[in-house]
């Protein structure tokens, strides 16, 4: 081959483990990996039944799949291989085919005194998201991901900024805004330094209306020494301490898609050494055909959590991007996952909401599915809207055992969605 789709330290380890895959499995995954951001680390390498490879949930977790792409799209990409300027514009293609940015992203940015804010969304009244520029990559790449936009290298996708001060003034201007957001990528990628010179401006303006400063973050799962034993492992600590200290409620946003994930000294230091700080952990995923799609999974996972001091927050529908029709799990199919490990928990992990489709007009949750004068139905709910009037208000739609997103399902007893 005359490309190389893995930069030098991933090919490095991909060479490491060469000796558990054939050479055909290998070959697929950097043809996958030009169009799907592909990175591992040593950790999550560790993390894989090499035994079982292609069965193991962590490695159809990080490592992009042939089956990932549409056949056609596919066979464009073999065809190119030796042709770089075809192969970059073909790679360009199936990219902007994929719905770069799901649930209406880009009409979220707001905007102060005629100027946008580019790395920043802000979709429902309290909660604020910011994309700090240096935290856009993660330890590793989850295939899934609906930020895989963020690690492609086309700027015309990504979500960046280095304007806290812009930030601050937007926040100020807005007095029903309660929650900041650091998101990406990952903020925990950053070093403490870098992360100082957005939270401490913040804590300085002391905006009184701005109460919870959050933290999205997969590094528990992906680095959990970031926590423990980096260089400045202290110094971070000591910044959430300094946060809550504040008069801030820290909540850490904490990515599992697997109970696998939870396992291990490193992961429980991590989590106590979080905890310590005054910060509260809360836990979220996606259900994911071929990852997580089975009650038991998420029953584990819950109880795991709670064992631990987190606290189970959402169970989400994979967004409708990417590789969506690999990892699609029909909503049907979903409540049912929901439904069997909810019922299988104690109050405790019954935190959890979901499962929940963060589309355009909001976050819309799959309550049921019931029978209303013979017919078949959805019981649907609005956990966050846009409009937040819709919130918590039932409604319904048509059951469709294969719909697996809100746009594919059809009102039922009504002409249009309460949201519509």
């Amino acid at each position: 081959m005359k490309y190389k789709a893995f930069n030098q330290k991933t090919f490095k380890q991909i060479e490491q483990i060469q000796k558990h895959m054939s050479e055909e499995d290998i070959k697929e995954i950097e043809i996958a990996s030009l169009v799907f951001p592909f990175k591992i680390n040593n950790y999550v390498v560790n993390l894989i039944d090499w035994k079982n490879y292609k069965e193991d949930p962590i490695f159809r977790l990080l490592f992009p799949q042939k089956e990932m792409f549409r056949e056609e799209d596919y066979k464009k990409l073999i065809s190119a291989l030796d042709n770089k300027e075809e192969l970059k514009k073909i790679i360009y293609e199936i990219r902007m085919s994929l719905n770069p940015h799901p649930a209406g992203q880009q009409s979220n940015v707001p905007e102060i005194n005629g100027k946008k804010l580019e790395g920043s969304q802000h979709k429902y009244k309290e909660t604020v998201l910011f994309f700090p520029k240096q935290g856009q990559t993660c330890h590793a790449y989850c295939s899934f991901c609906f930020r895989w936009p963020q690690f492609t290298g086309i700027d015309e996708l990504k979500f960046a900024s280095k304007e806290v001060e812009v930030l601050i003034d937007y926040i100020k201007a807005n007095p029903t805004i309660t929650d900041v957001l650091f998101t990406g990528g990952d903020p925990m990628i950053m070093s403490s330094k870098l992360l100082r010179t957005y939270i401490e401006p913040i804590l300085k303006a002391k905006i009184p209306h701005l109460k919870n400063i959050r933290f999205g973050s997969k590094a528990l799962g992906f680095w959990p020494y970031r926590f423990i034993s980096d260089s400045d492992s202290e110094d971070l600590l000591n910044l959430f301490r300094e946060i809550v200290e504040s008069g801030y409620h820290l909540a850490f946003m904490a990515h599992f898609n697997h109970y696998k994930e939870l396992e291990g000294e490193a992961l429980e230091k991590a989590v106590e050494n979080i905890r310590n700080t005054g910060a509260i952990i809360r836990t979220q995923a996606p259900v994911l055909k071929h990852i997580n799609d089975s009650s038991e999974v998420w029953e584990k996972m819950w109880k795991r959590q709670v064992a631990l001091g987190m606290i189970p927050y959402y169970m989400f529908i994979a967004r409708d991007t990417g590789a969506k029709h690999y990892f699609d799990v029909p909503l049907a199919r979903a409540w049912e996952i929901y439904k069997g490990a909810i019922s299988k928990v104690s109050g405790l992990a019954r935190t959890v909401r979901g499962p929940s489709m963060s589309a355009t007009p909001g976050k819309v949750a799959v309550v049921g599915v019931s029978e209303i004068n013979g017919e078949k139905v959805f019981v649907l709910n609005m956990l966050q809207a846009k409009n937040p009037e819709l919130v918590d208000i039932p409604f319904f739609a048509k059951y469709d055992e294969k719909a697996s997103w809100i746009d594919e399902l059809k009102p039922a007893f009504a002409d249009k969605f309460i949201f519509d």
